[in-house]
């Protein structure tokens, strides 16, 4: 962890600025914010006409002056501006007020595993511009374990995947620290993508985007297992003469396509293991896998896990808020670290 339980217990305020959703805790209050990452823009007034919610409904329904924007990828600030007023807006003016009466406003956030400097400067300037006056940065490893409540501060392993919209990230902690951690640009948006494509390929078929998730859940039951139904009617564009059509989809070859995708994570899985000391790795076998990201609700994703390594998986009790959870545990003070006092020799 770069920064101190200490140092964030004073924090007011914690933020996980992901790709898919912004979730905000306030001291005292909760989880008070819990809304897709998206913001959408009149260009030609440069106004903003809605945010959360309401602006991912408006994804790809809209008229040419109206810009849909999503100032966060793969856990990474790329428009600030943007990131501040999606805040502002999502927050609201009661709370901001309530935020402003603080005499040093200090606020912390979650960053992706080896995030460079850039990308951690620019959610620093995010929160700084909402008024902190000062920014804690946690890996979303180690607040997404303390989230999901993995004894993170003990002399054992314990083993958490994030699986997120653009990334997957997999570590390995003990004392309250990460002993080897992996970051693959594989997430829940190429899971996606490979269905879309799938359909475009084998049946010319264009997926309206907010369908692509209905679409996986349609194999659920099933998931990634060879179980459920045989096939699954989907509804569409047609590639070639722009009308809509429906079409039985074989879900064993939805399977496939999902499956190429996710072969990076089980490498990911592989190269964290062969790297891990192996009195940790015998940890593992007994304590298994931590799942937590709104993608590892996917059906059958645990499963295939188990089946690549053998290893128990499990998935949090509410694994799309772990991270953010977690940080509101360390303002609360409710995590206390292991001391360890020096030997007199």
């Amino acid at each position: 962890m770069t920064v101190s339980l200490e140092q964030l217990r004073r924090c007011h305020v914690a933020v996980d600025l992901g790709a898919a959703r912004t979730r905000v805790y306030v001291k005292g209050l909760g989880l008070v914010v819990d809304e897709p990452s998206v913001a959408a823009v009149n260009t030609r007034t440069g106004s903003l006409i809605a945010v959360g919610a309401l602006a991912e409904q408006m994804t790809g329904r809209t008229p040419d002056y109206i810009r849909v924007a999503r100032p966060v990828t793969g856990g990474t600030v790329v428009d600030i501006e943007m990131a501040q007023r999606m805040l502002r807006h999502l927050l609201g003016e009661k709370l901001r007020r309530q935020l402003r009466r603080k005499p040093r406003l200090r606020a912390a956030a979650c960053t992706p595993h080896d995030s460079d400097p850039l990308a951690q400067r620019a959610a620093v300037e995010t929160l700084v511009g909402l008024g902190a006056r000062r920014v804690e940065l946690v890996d979303t490893l180690i607040a997404a374990a303390v989230g999901c409540g993995l004894p993170v501060e003990q002399p054992t392993a314990t083993m958490i995947m994030v699986c997120g919209a653009a990334t997957t990230q997999i570590a390995v902690l003990s004392l309250g620290s990460i002993v080897t951690a992996v970051r693959i640009p594989v997430g829940g948006d190429a899971i996606d993508h490979a269905v879309i494509q799938h359909l475009r390929q084998h049946h010319a078929l264009m997926l309206p985007s907010q369908s692509v998730r209905p679409l996986q859940l349609a194999l659920s039951g099933s998931g990634l297992n060879a179980r459920g139904p045989v096939t699954t009617e989907i509804h569409g564009r047609d590639v070639a003469t722009g009308l809509a059509r429906s079409v039985q989809v074989d879900t064993a070859a939805v399977r496939e396509a999902i499956h190429a995708p996710l072969t990076a994570v089980l490498d990911g899985l592989g190269a964290i293991l062969r790297d891990c000391p192996p009195d940790l790795v015998a940890d593992l076998v007994d304590c298994g896998i931590m799942m937590v990201g709104g993608s590892a609700l996917l059906p059958g994703l645990d499963q295939m896990l188990r089946d690549a390594t053998g290893m128990p998986v499990h998935i949090a009790e509410r694994p799309d808020v772990c991270a953010v959870l977690g940080l509101g545990a360390m303002l609360d003070g409710k995590i206390e670290p292991l001391v360890l006092d020096p030997i007199a020799c």
